[in-house]
């Protein structure tokens, strides 16, 4: 049976294939610990061809701050081998994106992680996250999308990286080229009356 895929509230998904290790606690009953990268800062991603993307610092400041966060396997929320609020999984921003520490549990799924990325057969991270204030270039093709903050539901370790989701974010730069057309039609229409009034205002000659 797949793995479910996260809810269509906005929902997308990102992979990164870098740094994923397994460590070793000092500890008498060998806890096993993987650490890593779920997402990087100012690196431009290609999206399917559609668009490039650029996760800016500070994109999950606040969604860090406020809410809780899963470690997944595969995006299946009935396998969670760590958690924010519970202690078991540590996210923090660096310089150098959004670093994680997942204390593996002693689990059938925790065990087997530990294996596969000890083994290199799982070498990357996916993650889920909804856009909450992103920027569009078009002066660039492919268009260029900045994510300036985002909501992180989940992180997830993953065999098979998923396509990069782009139904939502083709949807988010339909509706950055709308804003911008009514923009664009409200100004033309302010010139518009203020060249009227001007002209109104102007002595008529006799």
């Amino acid at each position: 049976m797949p793995a479910p895929k996260p809810k269509s509230d906005g929902r997308e998904l990102r992979t990164l294939t870098e740094g994923l290790e397994l460590r070793f606690a000092q500890s008498d009953d060998e806890e096993r610990v993987a650490e890593g990268y779920a997402a990087v800062f100012g690196i431009e991603s290609d999206i399917g061809g559609y668009f490039t993307e650029v996760i800016a610092p500070g994109a999950f400041a606040k969604s860090l701050d406020e809410r809780d966060c899963l470690a997944v396997h595969s995006h299946d929320l009935g396998r969670v081998v760590g958690r924010k609020n519970a202690g078991t999984l540590e996210l923090e921003e660096d310089g150098k994106g959004l670093h994680f520490r997942n204390d593996l549990p002693d689990t059938s799924d925790g065990r087997d992680l530990a294996v596969q990325i000890d083994r290199g057969d799982i070498a990357g991270m996916s993650f889920a996250f909804r856009a909450v204030h992103d920027e569009w270039d078009e002066t660039v093709d492919p268009p260029k999308r900045t994510i300036h903050e985002a909501i992180l539901y989940e992180i997830t370790y993953t065999p098979m990286p998923q396509y990069p989701d782009t139904e939502v974010g083709m949807r988010s730069l339909e509706h950055a080229r709308q804003e911008k057309r009514t923009h664009n039609r409200s100004a033309a229409m302010a010139r518009i009356a203020m060249r009227q009034a001007q002209a109104e205002r102007k002595p008529r000659s006799r």
